[in-house]
């Protein structure tokens, strides 16, 4: 990523930037799979929402999924509303970066694309993923419905003792209801598509969570 601030504590609600009421400009149309980038979406699929670090990496392992309509880079977590990219990582609007995934459920289950989540970044690390450090680093789960939120912490459990057998700490991945999804700049959408060799320090991590079906970058 272009700036990698180091700011390790989240803002108070009364402490963050106010932000705007203008929504952040984007495309219209996914690079990748050639489907809207934003809703309404077509009846039937669900969205889910995961930060796992930097959303350029995170994005492609999703787009890659089968059974996924579309994917966006975007904030959540946070107070701010409508932040840019440089105020998500000052570390005073709350959010952390994640990816928006919209997806058929009768094509692909909740369980698959958590599985995608858990066994590709480090989920132990806190405010930080790699060598990026910051609060907008920080792993989540934003749940959008309550059957996501149980199935989630259930994967969660699942996954610590392989966590713990692998050497690393406890998960500290934040688990919660979505509250606002704010889409990315532009340029951040579908970032390794439209640049194939960029930054990306997401991957398998040698641990399987035991749900879903396997499905890495």
């Amino acid at each position: 990523m272009f700036l990698r601030y180091k700011k390790l504590e989240l803002p108070t609600p009364d402490k963050a930037l106010p932000g705007r009421l203008i929504e952040i400009p984007v495309a219209d149309t996914h690079t990748v799979l050639g489907t809207p980038l934003k809703g309404p979406w077509p009846a039937g699929l669900e969205t889910a929402v995961f930060g796992m670090g930097c959303f350029w990496g995170a994005e492609r392992i999703f787009w890659e999924i089968p059974g996924v309509y579309s994917t966006s880079a975007g904030y959540a977590g946070g107070f701010t509303e409508n932040p840019t990219y440089e105020e998500t990582c000052s570390g005073s609007t709350g959010h952390t970066e994640v990816v928006q995934v919209v997806y058929d459920p009768a094509e692909v289950t909740y369980e698959t694309l958590l599985k995608a989540f858990w066994e590709n970044h480090n989920p132990t690390q806190g405010m930080r993923q790699g060598n990026d450090k910051g609060t907008q680093y920080r792993s989540a789960i934003y749940t959008t419905t309550p059957a996501q939120a149980e199935i989630a912490q259930d994967s969660l459990e699942a996954f610590q003792p392989i966590v713990k057998n692998a050497g690393h700490g406890a998960i500290t991945t934040e688990i919660k209801p979505l509250g606002a999804y704010y889409y990315a700049e532009n340029y951040h959408q579908q970032y390794l598509d439209k640049n194939p060799g960029g930054y990306c320090n997401h991957g398998p991590n040698g641990m399987t969570c035991p749900i879903g079906v396997a499905k890495t970058a």
